[in-house]
């Protein structure tokens, strides 16, 4: 049946949604306070952000570098390299939040912009952080275009198989389809005037230029080359590249070991883990109960390991927004049990054949117009 291990049905049945969530913020706020007491250094958190940071592009650019050398080979270069930009993603997410260097801007305006170079295939920082704000409000509706923008509520196949480990492919092969969320992306920003709108929109038509141009123009030739270099032959075209092409693709089959493959690897995992926890077009607003699951089923590990945990992590943020990455896998395991509770779903297999939508077997969510929750109970 694939049916979710916790559904609604089991939350107390006295309590309505926003005592529901009042109680997770409750327990998860309790739980992080009690981390934080037993590990005192944990409120330097400005200093352990740019530790990690620096630990983790040290470790790429380690990684790479012991594989040019010859001292790594590239099945172990590549997922090493992919863990260490999981890192920095998380770390994205918390400076998008402004948790480390609140108060000094331009050390988390040079935090995000480290992060971009180290993790070109994705979207600027800067733009996203707008995106991901407008997530948080409306998660799981056609305006929430960071997360229709990495396939989150289209059908499983092939088309979205390709689009999830790709984030320019996620556009050119459903265009219309995100033309629309553009479009209802810049409505849900209420713009003052016509200009104002062509505005947001100019500027999620840019939001991968420079960096992610560059990545995809390199990335498309590196695999289309290679792609023609293995067909011809089969055809009774055999080719040879003149030296100073097959010196460029070289080069690129190095580039690709230590920086390409590891994004790819690490965009998919991500995506797949994040578009599939979050589910879409049938939930309430602002009711985090509905809008993600926890994915946290034994054979998902090797999707966890490349985007550190995100699937048994990231349903906590949606309740507590304040706490960094590394609290919210402290404080877990008492964050899922008060989320059982209350009817947070887990593993919710079924979303697969769903397209993500929320509900289970014809039975959709409570009527918004009687249960909606109040934006006051859902924000923290």
């Amino acid at each position: 049946m694939n049916r979710p291990e916790s559904a609604a049905a089991a939350a107390p049945a006295a309590m309505t949604d926003a005592e529901r969530i009042a109680r997770v913020k409750h327990v998860v706020l309790a739980a992080s306070d009690d981390v934080r007491r037993r590990y005192p250094f944990l409120r330097h958190q400005d200093a352990i952000g740019a530790t990690i940071m620096a630990v983790s592009l040290l470790g790429m650019i380690g990684s790479g570098l012991l594989y040019v050398q010859g001292v790594l080979p590239w099945w172990v270069c590549v997922p090493v390299t992919a863990m260490f930009a999981s890192l920095i993603h998380e770390l994205e997410h918390d400076l998008i939040h402004l948790m480390y260097f609140r108060k000094t801007p331009w050390a988390n305006s040079l935090m995000l912009s480290l992060g971009w170079l180290a993790r070109a295939s994705t979207i600027n920082p800067f733009v996203r952080r707008k995106l991901h704000l407008h997530h948080h409000k409306f998660s799981g509706t056609e305006s929430d275009l960071e997360e229709r923008g990495i396939t989150n509520g289209e059908r499983w196949g092939l088309r979205r198989l390709l689009m999830t480990g790709d984030n320019l492919l996620a556009v050119y092969l459903r265009p219309l389809t995100m033309i629309r969320a553009v479009k209802a992306y810049v409505r849900a920003q209420k713009p003052a005037t016509p200009a104002a709108a062509k505005a947001i929109a100019h500027e999620q038509r840019y939001g991968y230029f420079p960096l992610g141009v560059i990545y995809y123009t390199l990335f498309h030739t590196w695999v289309a080359t290679h792609a023609l270099l293995l067909i011809a032959p089969l055809l009774g075209l055999p080719m040879t590249l003149p030296g100073s092409l097959q010196a460029a693709l070289d080069g690129l089959d190095v580039f690709g070991v230590v920086y390409m493959l590891p994004s790819l690897l690490r965009t998919f995992c991500l995506h797949f883990i994040s578009s599939n926890m979050h589910y879409y077009g049938d939930v309430q607003t602002n009711n985090p109960l509905q809008q993600t699951q926890v994915l946290n089923a034994w054979w998902l590990l090797p999707f966890q390991l490349f985007c550190f945990n995100f699937g048994s992590t990231h349903a906590i943020h949606h309740f507590v927004v304040k706490e960094t990455f590394y609290v919210r896998q402290l404080t877990a395991r008492r964050a899922h049990a008060v989320m059982r509770e209350v009817g947070v779903r887990f593993n919710d297999i079924g979303t697969f054949r769903r397209a993500n939508r929320y509900a289970v077997d014809g039975v959709a969510a409570a009527d918004p117009a009687t249960s909606r929750v109040s934006a006051v109970a859902a924000a923290d």
